[in-house]
């Protein structure tokens, strides 16, 4: 079986569980304030339903994850090896790294500038076109599967 990019022999969760309890340790995840607020990464994952949604989200949780693990003390084995693992997860999800780049860099857009605003008004059509038309190669392959008689 693969789970995005890893087999699933490849990905030894019950040595990376052992590594994440001593991660916890390291940051004293049972004080009583990691209760308050509910689950902060967890909880965005429900509203991403389908697979290439899912590796969009979690190649940006990935990143956040590293992120963290730089501050972090490398030397220490359990640290290393987490971080490997999420290394080669995020190198397994490059699309999913770009994708997440596009959404932030289109969230970054000064829409109040008039040169930008420009630039959005001449695409507006082909955009709306685009959620008009989504593309429909699904639809015709899976008809001409149908009127195949072999």
């Amino acid at each position: 079986m693969i789970y995005y990019g890893h087999t699933a022999g490849s990905l030894n969760l019950v040595q990376l569980q052992d590594d994440i309890d001593k991660l916890k340790a390291d940051f004293n995840s049972s004080h009583s304030d990691v209760a308050d607020g509910g689950p902060i990464i967890v909880e965005k994952l429900k509203n991403w339903t389908e697979r290439n949604e899912k590796r969009i989200i979690l190649s940006q949780i990935v990143s956040m994850y590293l992120e963290m693990l730089e501050n972090t003390d490398k030397s220490k084995p359990h640290i290393k090896h987490i971080s490997e693992e999420l290394y080669t997860l995020k190198n397994n999800l490059p699309d999913g790294v770009k994708k997440v780049k596009d959404i932030m860099d289109l969230a970054k857009l000064p829409m109040n500038d008039l040169r930008i605003q420009r630039k959005a008004a001449n695409e507006l059509f082909s955009i709306l076109q685009k959620l008009v038309d989504p593309p429909s190669f699904k639809r015709k392959r899976s008809q001409s599967q149908r009127r195949c008689n072999c």
